[in-house]
C-alpha cells in the first residue's frame, strides 16, 4: 500500500492559517480578526498582505480600513487616529445633554467619528469639524460628506467660521490627553501608527484641554455644552479647567468602558 500523501499546506489566506498567524503574533481575538481580514481581502495575495500588516503590529482598523463606532462603520486611513469604543460614552453624554441640538462642532476630529455619530443620531444638524492633521482632515471629509459636514484644517477654533460664535449646541473635543513622558509607554499599535498630535497632551496631558475650555464659552450657545474625554487621574484638574473658564462642569463616568467625560455647560 503506497504511503499516504501529506496534507496540503493551508493557503496563506485560509481561515486556519490566518488564525494561526494572528494568534502567534499575540492577537487575543484572532478568530474574529481573521474573519474581518478575509472578508476585506479581494484576492489571496491581498489577504496575505493584510495579515502581514496586522502581524507587524498595525492596528486592525487601519488594516481593514474601517472602525466600528456607535453603530457606524467609519473609514480610517494610515496615519489617522483610530476612534476608541470608550469614546462612544462621550457621544451618549452629548445626546443626553442636548437631544435637540442643531449646531454641532467636532474639534480634534480625527476620522470624524464623533461628529458622524452625533449627526446620525440627531438627524438634521449643521455639522462642522476641524483637525490640525491634513490626513485626518481628508479622512473626516470622506466620512462626513454624506452628512453635510464641513471639515476645516487648522488648530482648534482657528479655522472655524466666525458665524458659529455663540451658536454651538454641542462642542465635542476628543483632545489628546496622554502626558508627554508617558507616550513611549503606549501600546505599539498607537505609538507607532497614530499621529503624535492625537496622543500627546503636553507635560500633564491637559494642555490642549485647557485651551479648548478657555475658548469654548465664546463659541457655545446659551445652554450649549462642551464635552471632553480625560482620564480618571486627570479628571479633577480637567473639571477645574472647565469651571475656571466660566462653564458649569460635571464629571460623567462609565466604569464598564473606563470612560471619563467632563461636560461643561454655558449658563443661559
Amino acid at each position: 500500500m503506497p504511503p499516504l500523501s501529506p496534507s496540503p499546506a493551508p493557503s496563506p489566506s485560509s481561515p486556519d492559517a490566518v488564525v494561526a498567524a494572528l494568534r502567534a503574533a499575540g492577537c487575543v481575538f484572532a478568530e474574529d480578526e481573521a474573519r474581518l481580514i478575509l472578508a476585506t481581502a479581494r484576492t489571496p495575495d491581498e489577504a496575505a498582505a493584510l495579515v502581514a500588516r496586522r502581524v507587524a503590529g498595525e492596528p486592525l482598523e487601519l488594516v481593514v480600513g474601517w472602525a466600528e463606532f456607535h453603530g457606524l462603520r467609519v473609514t480610517v486611513a494610515p496615519g489617522v487616529f483610530v476612534p476608541r469604543r470608550r469614546t462612544e460614552f462621550l457621544v451618549d453624554q452629548a445626546l443626553a445633554h442636548a437631544p435637540h441640538a442643531r449646531v454641532v462642532v467636532d474639534l480634534c476630529c480625527g476620522s470624524g467619528a464623533v461628529g458622524a455619530a452625533l449627526a446620525t443620531a440627531l438627524g438634521s444638524v449643521e455639522l462642522h469639524a476641524a483637525d490640525l492633521d491634513p490626513a485626518a482632515v481628508r479622512c473626516a471629509r470622506g466620512n462626513l460628506a454624506d452628512l453635510g459636514g464641513r471639515v476645516y484644517e487648522g488648530d482648534l477654533f482657528g479655522p472655524l467660521p466666525d458665524r458659529l460664535r455663540g451658536r454651538v449646541d454641542i462642542l465635542a473635543a476628543n483632545v489628546p490627553y496622554v502626558p508627554s513622558r508617558e507616550v513611549p509607554l503606549l501600546p505599539a499599535e498607537a505609538r507607532d501608527h497614530e499621529p503624535l498630535t492625537a496622543l500627546d497632551g503636553g507635560a500633564d496631558g491637559l494642555e490642549v484641554l485647557r485651551r479648548v475650555a478657555a475658548g469654548a464659552p465664546a463659541w457655545l450657545a446659551p445652554g450649549g455644552c462642551l464635552l471632553v474625554e480625560t482620564s480618571e487621574r486627570q479628571a479633577p484638574d480637567a473639571v477645574e479647567a472647565f469651571t475656571g473658564s466660566g462653564l458649569t462642569a460635571r464629571l460623567a463616568v462609565d466604569d464598564d468602558r473606563w470612560a471619563h467625560v467632563v461636560v461643561g455647560t454655558r449658563t443661559p
